[in-house]
């Protein structure tokens, strides 16, 4: 029966290989059950419910990309979309979670949509590579300011905005020494280092007294609290269009990048080097965003921690199918995810900034009309705290420059559009 669902032989792989390969894919990614809940209870949300619907959005999203998709690809909440809706959207501008909920809701509707048209593929393309590459990086910036912020590395200055913490204080300490573990183990090649070092963290936290054991399995907790309390209406508000577009922006981008990315490893692209099957993919992330924020999350995407698992072999579906199993698995682990401190999950966040700032290295350096806006948008998305503006600004500092400088047939109509509505954004704040 999996042979014929899965084209096990035709895909040059096993059962054994497949289940295997969706071990390595979760223990690489499943630090996403401990972090996700410790930054979205930052918003007021309730830790034990937000950690079911981390674990239930991730199972789905993922089967679903293993059952219609049939790629070794898994779904999680998202790095960077959970801080930008925690800091940015409710910290910072002041929105409930229930409407930043909403917000998620609407940008994944907006994704499905675009995943039924034809003109999916041409709106990925119409946005500048420079710009996807940054809007990455900026990303990761803005992870490694907040991460050295939850270390107590960083900590606000009247004068300066910021300044360094106390570095004799032992939750900095135990920070500091499981991000360097985390980095140390990867350099390894050890699967699962960031779920160990988040761990060995914790364990070592404990003994030392710094933070308290609450146990490690139990029933699942009660998923009311944020089960289907999205506030759509609320997040149709004219002031939230940049915010579900930047849901939708990031998402598509990160969703793109991943699935031909993984899916180049693992050599599932075509003899043109197209994804096959885009379009049951692209549903299967839409759809899992759609559903996370029903149950309680933000915005859940394709995971590039996948590449672990080809690595390991798997080349199907039921990879996929494995993981999604471990991650249901996982809603018995709550009293361990709420054990596991701030100091803990921090270095997580600063290791995946560090991944992600790569993006940077991949602008043009010799055209100042490319590398300009990126990493305008790269800076600014930190230093605002919204990686809405940060889009913004890319967005509009690339159409400006381009038009200026004698290019504007390099710029495609789409950003053109997208720069005008950013303008107007600006305009009425």
């Amino acid at each position: 029966m999996l042979e014929q669902f899965f084209k096990l032989r035709e895909h040059g792989t096993t059962v054994r290989t497949e289940v295997l390969a969706g071990l390595t894919t979760f223990l690489t990614m499943a630090y996403i059950i401990f972090v996700n809940p410790a930054i979205l209870s930052d918003a007021g949300m309730d830790f034990g419910a937000v950690f079911v619907a981390t674990c239930l959005a991730a199972a789905i999203g993922t089967a679903i990309m293993g059952l219609f998709a049939n790629y070794p690809i898994a779904l999680a909440p998202g790095m960077g979309l959970n801080a930008y809706f925690t800091y940015g959207v409710v910290g910072g501008m002041g929105y409930t979670w229930q409407v930043a909920l909403g917000a998620v809701f609407l940008s994944g509707v907006l994704f499905l949509i675009l995943s039924a048209l034809p003109v999916r593929e041409w709106v990925i393309n119409a946005i500048p590579r420079s710009l996807k590459m940054a809007i990455s990086a900026g990303i990761g910036l803005f992870l490694g300011i907040i991460a050295l912020k939850n270390a107590g590395i960083v900590v606000a200055h009247p004068a300066t905005l910021v300044t360094l913490g106390s570095l004799a204080s032992p939750s900095v300490l135990l920070a500091v020494l499981g991000f360097v573990a985390m980095v140390a183990l990867d350099a390894r090649k050890v699967p699962g280092a960031i779920i160990i070092a988040i761990l060995g963290t914790t364990l070592l936290g404990v003994l030392l007294g710094v933070s308290e054991f609450k146990g490690v399995a139990s029933l699942p907790p009660d998923p009311t609290p944020t089960l289907l309390q999205l506030d759509i209406a609320g997040a149709l508000n004219v002031g939230m269009i940049a915010i579900i577009f930047a849901f939708f922006f990031v998402d598509l981008f990160d969703t793109a990048g991943t699935l031909v990315g993984v899916a180049h490893r693992a050599g599932l692209l075509d003899a043109q080097g197209r994804l096959p099957r885009l379009k049951p993919a692209l549903f299967a992330d839409s759809i899992a965003t759609v559903v996370g924020a029903g149950l309680g999350t933000s915005t859940t995407t394709s995971y590039i921690e996948s590449a672990s698992g080809i690595k390991a072999g798997g080349r199907t579906g039921l990879t996929a199918l494995t993981v999604a199993a471990l991650f249901l698995a996982c809603l018995f682990l709550s009293p361990l995810a709420g054990t596991v401190p701030a100091y803990a999950t921090a270095p997580a966040l600063l290791f995946v900034a560090c991944m992600m700032a790569r993006g940077l290295a991949e602008l043009d350096w010799e055209d100042a009309t490319e590398y300009v806006p990126g990493v305008l948008a790269a800076l600014a998305m930190p230093l605002t705290f919204s990686i809405a503006h940060g889009i913004a600004f890319g967005f509009v500092a690339y159409a400006l420059i381009k038009l200026l400088a004698g290019r504007a047939r390099e710029v495609g109509m789409m950003v053109y559009i997208l720069a005008a509505l950013f303008v107007l954004k600006f305009a009425a704040i």
